[in-house]
């Protein structure tokens, strides 16, 4: 199996995988985004978690992520969603202090370019998808007993526009959001 990758800073992405591989799992969940708001403002780097899915992995797997979601916007100026999937580890050890970090602490891995849109008068609802083809990597970490960590696998989306005002938001649409991953690993 060969897995061809590009690497775009500070990620590097799947691109092509060849080769035979074995089906190990099919994942989805169906979330309800009822309360769901993505805060708008001038910076692209306050996103808020739109939904997870936990997902077992073995090193090696190879992960193919399909997310997507809606959004509504009721205000009088273009929003731009940028939308991005992001993997951390579900089950990491204590620190030190004998405390897990704290979801927000730990690493997190963007798995796939971000994509974005403008929704805007014409466009009141804008549904939006991404998807990745991932590689769990060879050195992902263990419990004592061997048992791979499980991986949690986010849709993370923003809104940014020059004409936000602070507490502008727009709204995440119940039922629109989904996350699928296929799970399948080198053929023996």
């Amino acid at each position: 199996m060969t897995a061809t990758t590009i690497d775009v800073a500070p990620a590097t992405y799947v691109v092509r995988v060849t080769g035979d591989l074995v089906l190990k799992g099919l994942y989805s969940n169906d979330v309800t985004t009822a309360n769901l708001e993505i805060p708008v403002d001038t910076a692209t780097d306050t996103w808020r978690t739109v939904a997870t899915i936990v997902v077992p992995v073995d090193p090696g797997d190879i992960l193919t992520v399909d997310a997507r979601a809606r959004v509504t916007s009721e205000l009088d100026y273009p929003v731009g969603i940028g939308a991005h999937l992001w993997i951390y580890d579900c089950d990491p050890e204590p620190g030190p202090d004998g405390l897990v970090p704290k979801v927000s602490e730990r690493p997190w891995t963007k798995i796939a370019p971000s994509w974005g849109m403008n929704v805007t008068d014409d466009i009141h609802h804008l549904p939006f998808q991404v998807g990745a083809l991932w590689q769990v990597p060879a050195d992902w970490p263990c419990r004592v007993d061997g048992t791979p960590h499980r991986i949690v696998v986010a849709l993370r989306a923003d809104g940014h526009s020059t004409a936000a005002v602070s507490g502008d938001k727009v709204a995440g649409d119940p039922g629109y959001t989904l996350i699928r991953v296929r799970r399948e690993a080198v053929a023996p």
